[in-house]
């Protein structure tokens, strides 16, 4: 019996114009109405995540849930009670920050409640706004402004993915036991303390639930899910996932994330 479904954002719940398909809709509600717990679990900050949650019906909710940051922070949707809260040490933040900014990426950095953006190129600044449009847009090459702040997650951003493939290669001496790294959307590479993803934020939830793991599923389509995905006890890829996830999952779903694949997963292992 499936009590918990976490299940991923960006090309997975939400289509190419960043909204929720009706048919998901329609089999999220059936799930909760049937007592099933459904968590958003995304690589965003909770922050960014209203206008979702506002779809969902479960923004400013008691008993609802969200997992953001890649598992940084995971809150009770009632006046965002955090659950969990991971941050970087301001030191080895700035470290990743100044690397960042000697490569060809767009730097976000992430805390409890803002993004602060450097190095932001016109198409990225459209992405960025679309979800969290009261991004900070910094013009300095400096966080020393945020050293009282925790840093829950830096984001590099470039468009070629392989280039973000050779920076996380590169870095490796700074990132070993230190930082998890990932990737999503095919454009960003995403940086928390070691230990946090979205598999252990999972594990955390579901503890505070009182669920066991095995109860749980996860949906997902890109390589910061795959922890997530391992973690769950059903793992479901949308039709559109990338390999690294379709070679791991219980389930591949016929539909993509403009199809309606979350509709098709709850209604494949719940309805």
């Amino acid at each position: 019996m499936i009590r918990l479904i976490a299940c991923d954002l960006d090309e997975t719940l939400l289509d190419v114009h960043k909204n929720i398909p009706r048919s998901n809709l329609d089999a999220i509600q059936k799930a909760k109405d049937a007592g099933i717990y459904f968590v958003c679990a995304s690589g965003r900050g909770y922050t960014s995540m209203d206008t979702i949650l506002k779809q969902l019906d479960s923004y400013q909710k008691a008993n609802e849930y969200t997992i953001s940051n890649n598992g940084g922070i995971v809150v009770e949707n009632k006046d965002f009670k955090h659950i969990c809260f991971h941050h970087f040490s301001f030191e080895l933040a700035n470290a990743l920050f100044t690397y960042g900014m000697s490569q060809d990426v767009c730097v976000e950095v992430f805390t409890d409640h803002d993004v602060y953006a450097f190095h932001l190129n016109d198409d990225e600044k459209q992405w960025l706004m679309m979800f969290k449009d009261d991004a900070i847009i910094c013009e300095d090459d400096s966080i020393d402004f945020l050293k009282d702040e925790p840093i829950v997650k830096i984001l590099f951003e470039n468009q070629d993915l392989r280039i973000l493939q050779n920076i996380a290669k590169n870095m490796q001496p700074l990132l070993e036991n230190k930082v998890s790294h990932s990737f999503s959307s095919n454009r960003y590479l995403e940086l928390n303390p070691i230990g946090v993803d979205k598999g252990t934020a999972l594990k955390q939830l579901a503890a505070y639930l009182h669920i066991p793991m095995e109860e749980t599923m996860a949906i997902g389509d890109n390589d910061n899910d795959i922890s997530m995905l391992k973690a769950a006890g059903i793992s479901v890829a949308v039709a559109n996932a990338s390999d690294h996830v379709l070679d791991i999952v219980d389930y591949v779903c016929e539909k993509d994330h403009n199809e309606g694949a979350v509709a098709e997963a709850i209604t494949h292992y719940i309805l």
